[in-house]
């Protein structure tokens, strides 16, 4: 883990592409979009298998590293009204009774409004946001919140590190601005969009199992 502080309120970055409050108690995860990869492959699109599963599986890494008490999501939860499928929820639902004393709650992103609220038996309180929690404004769609710093996912950040073309690494990172910080898509079935960081900003890229503080 690295550790920072923001408004006040220290955030572990964890490799897992996900952030703790320890003050909280709470894991913070941004776009996990369950159930993406079958959404694909039912408009006929060929894409990797198991991506549910692998995520589940780095969630549960994230939650050993921790030790959280509750997990918000910030946003795109499920990707889609197909994400619905019978081995989607059954695969969700198993880690759900194996995870039952901790809380889940879902900050409704713009997948979210397509694919509906997640099931009864999921146990996942859905708000609208900001979420507020201390001095942070938690939330999908990044934007600043008066009075708040502001966590926020949607842009699945990244960073090119490199010179030439055929040398440069698409990474992963956490990106820190005067007012909104981004936490990386969480999901295993995501792109990538390239950020640029401001003077100031602070960026953190994931790594070979590790999150690097990038200089400048």
């Amino acid at each position: 883990m690295l550790s920072l502080d923001l408004a006040g309120e220290p955030l572990r970055l964890l490799p897992q592409r996900a952030a703790y409050l320890p003050a909280h108690r709470t894991l913070l995860v941004a776009d996990a979009h369950l159930g993406k990869a079958v959404s694909f492959r039912r408009l006929g699109v060929p894409v990797p298998e198991a991506t549910t599963a692998g995520t589940l599986a780095r969630l549960d890494e994230a939650l050993a590293a921790c030790g959280a008490e509750r997990i918000v999501f910030l946003g795109d939860l499920l990707h889609s009204a197909h994400a619905h499928a019978a081995a989607t929820l059954a695969a969700v639902r198993a880690w759900r009774q194996a995870h039952a004393a901790i809380d889940l709650v879902l900050v409704r992103g713009n997948h979210d409004r397509h694919a509906g609220d997640p099931p009864p038996d999921w146990g996942v309180q859905a708000v609208d946001e900001p979420l507020h929690l201390g001095g942070l404004a938690l939330l999908h769609h990044p934007q600043a919140v008066a009075g708040a710093y502001a966590l926020a996912g949607h842009v699945h950040p990244g960073i090119v590190l490199g010179g030439r073309a055929h040398q440069r690494l698409r990474l992963p990172c956490f990106h820190f601005g005067a007012a909104v910080g981004l936490l990386p898509a969480f999901g295993e079935f995501t792109g990538l969009q390239v950020v640029r960081p401001q003077p100031g900003d602070r960026v953190y890229a994931i790594a070979d199992g590790r999150v690097v503080a990038l200089p400048g």
